[in-house]
């Protein structure tokens, strides 16, 4: 027995004790000679003590640490006595001698217990006070949610003496609550006045103990609460880097709000168990398996047992960055391969897939920034358009199985190079419908985070203490996470068949406005007080709205409710390569020039929908994409 259960026997062994006395003494007072004989001598006062610390023993009542002690542990004290007390009747039935029933013994267990009750509760609100005062100097919150969740989070807080925070009160839309005290906080409803009311209370931030908050939601909570001027967190379960929905029994944490928290719809969850079985025991080929894209997708193939990963990027620091992570977290049960080497090189393209043979080759080796590409299109050509055939071509030649390219819905009517190159794309791997190899696009929008996204610009402009700049106030685009993104792509894989085009249910779009106001609040500030929001006007080749991608009348669906597949009539080989050899003249023709029209001019030719952006920005305001973003 340790020294706190010795402790606790021995404050027990007291109480029972002073109880004792005090009912023998009663009974002497007001029997007097009419008292029982056996009652108050030493053999009676040891079988009831014994039978009581015995039952409190049995029943485990002093393996509690009573400073966190709930309502079961007082009840088991109760339960523990209750039966004493039943055992004492029993014995006094068979040992009449030592008379250790009746009225009095009754009166010395219900002393007992109520004595115990009050010394353990006494010890536990000492022990509360004291967290409540050494908390003084921490920082005070305001729990949204009365309910379960807000409860663990409070209790949580109070009795974690390295937390930072001390809870201050609730707020819960509960009328039964509202008026209450909970775990010793006063619950205030939520309401039109509670805003004013948190603003005069002494706290700095506020967090969001609810269950099952969708985004819509949490994007309403967060913009109510933020009018506080506080900081606004959740107390959630964290998302797994796969992108995984919050559920399970994995254990809340307290955690900043991110942006994609605060898509106005919830993350798409596209992986099936059929997919993931599909890559298991493949060589795969990742081009561009450094960037965001490919090196999510190195993630999760890697989670389907490949038989073998090959990392390909020019690049050689975000290949090293993927293949260490990867080599920490799986050792030697993944074969993984790195391999440096450019797209547009065919001699080195054709030297790794005659050494590695791929089963499916992902290509997401691209260039992708508008404006660069504006000003650089004959690199446009030669990564985008020349890296696609080169490796659309050595993956026909030693017997992919499937070939998925990464494209962008920046491809549907473009309005500049990228967007344009990448439509081109589109047509080489199209045009490849009567190949052995299985060759199929997938079409997304912009990536939450990713390189070169607004995400990561806005952030550093909100640290350096702003403005933050945007292109145009009215500017919208669709987003995704980069999870949902290879997700996708490695769904598109594992169902296609032959010469799909793929494409996304991406939902509403998304102002880049409301994008720049939210990250400012969840960084704890207030936009155009704080932090500006700046218009810097279009960038080259930058269009108000991207083209909605899902248009169900020319869609035909998938399995998968949020993927669907484009109808569109394929170039034959010859058209294609006709196109192909434009191109290539025109780039010959640029060499020496840093920017040249003829490339423009050249891509105009060979993509029909290609379009000057002024066209399509003159009558944005009455084009369906811009009317959705407002509903």
């Amino acid at each position: 027995m340790n020294k706190r259960k010795a402790a606790l026997c021995l404050i027990d062994a007291g109480c029972y004790t002073a109880v004792y006395l005090s009912v023998y003494i009663l009974t002497q007072l007001t029997m007097g000679a009419n008292s029982p004989r056996a009652f108050g001598n030493v053999v009676n006062f040891i079988l009831m003590l014994g039978i009581g610390m015995l039952t409190r023993g049995v029943l485990r009542v002093y393996r509690n640490i009573w400073r966190y002690a709930n309502s079961y542990a007082y009840l088991m004290i109760v339960v523990a006595d209750v039966i004493s007390l039943l055992i004492c009747g029993v014995v006094t039935f068979f040992v009449k001698e030592y008379y250790i029933g009746g009225w009095q013994t009754i009166a010395v267990f219900c002393g007992y217990c109520l004595l115990t009750l009050t010394n353990r509760f006494i010890y536990q609100q000492i022990k509360e006070l004291r967290k409540r005062t050494d908390s003084k100097n921490k920082i005070s919150v305001v729990i949204i949610g009365a309910g379960n969740v807000g409860v663990l989070l409070a209790q949580e807080l109070i009795a974690n003496k390295r937390s930072h925070y001390r809870p201050y009160c609730f707020v819960d839309n509960d009328t039964n609550k509202v008026g209450s005290m909970v775990s010793g906080l006063t619950v205030y409803p939520e309401n039109a006045e509670i805003i004013e009311k948190i603003k005069n209370m002494p706290v700095q931030e506020i967090f969001l103990a609810l269950p099952k908050m969708t985004s819509e939601r949490l994007q309403e909570l967060h913009d109510f609460y933020s009018q506080t001027g506080c900081k606004v967190k959740i107390y959630d379960i964290p998302v797994s880097e796969s992108g995984a929905s919050r559920s399970g029994n994995e254990k809340r944490v307290l955690q900043e709000i991110r942006i994609e928290d605060l898509l106005f719809r919830d993350s798409l969850a596209v992986g099936t168990d059929a997919m993931r079985g599909y890559y298991e025991n493949k060589t795969v080929l990742v081009t561009g398996g450094g960037g965001s894209i490919g090196s999510e997708l190195c993630r999760q193939i890697a989670k389907c047992s490949p038989k073998k990963l090959i990392i390909l990027d020019i690049y050689e620091n975000n290949a090293y960055d993927i293949s260490q992570e990867l080599i920490r977290k799986y050792g030697d049960t993944l074969d993984l391969a790195v391999e440096i080497a450019s797209v547009r090189d065919r001699d080195r393209l054709e030297c790794i897939f005659a050494h590695y043979r791929p089963d499916t080759v992902f290509h997401a080796a691209a260039h992708k920034h508008v404006p660069l590409m504006e000003h650089s299109a004959s690199e446009a050509i030669k990564n985008n358009v020349l890296g696609t055939y080169n490796t659309a071509d050595m993956a026909e030649k030693y017997g992919v199985s499937k070939f998925i390219l990464i494209s962008t819905d920046k491809a549907v009517n473009p309005t500049n190079i990228m967007g344009a190159s990448k439509r081109m794309c589109e047509m080489i791997v199209q045009c490849r419908n009567d190949s052995k190899t299985a060759f199929v696009a997938v079409r997304f929008g912009n990536v939450l985070g990713s390189n070169g996204s607004v995400i990561p610009l806005f952030r550093r402009q909100i640290e350096n203490g702003g403005p933050v700049t945007i292109t145009d106030k009215r500017i919208i685009r669709y987003f995704m996470t980069i999870p949902e993104a290879s997700q996708l792509v490695m769904q598109a894989g594992a169902i296609a068949e032959r010469g799909e085009l793929f494409v996304l249910d991406m939902g509403k779009p998304v102002k880049i406005l409301d994008l720049a106001e939210n990250m400012i609040r969840l960084s704890g500030m207030t936009p155009y007080e704080d932090i500006d929001i700046v218009e810097v006007g279009l960038r080259p080749g930058e269009k108000l709205y991207e083209e909605l991608l899902v248009k169900s009348e020319e869609l035909d669906k998938t399995a998968n409710k949020m993927i669907f597949i484009e109808r569109d009539k394929p170039f034959t080989r010859e058209e294609v390569e006709e196109k192909l050899t434009i191109l290539t003249d025109a780039v010959e023709r640029s060499k020496n020039e840093v920017e040249s029209v003829c490339i423009k001019n050249a891509m105009k030719q060979v993509v029909p929908t290609y379009h000057d952006p002024n066209e399509v920005n003159r009558d944005a305001e009455s084009a369906e994409e811009m009317a959705l973003v407002n509903q």
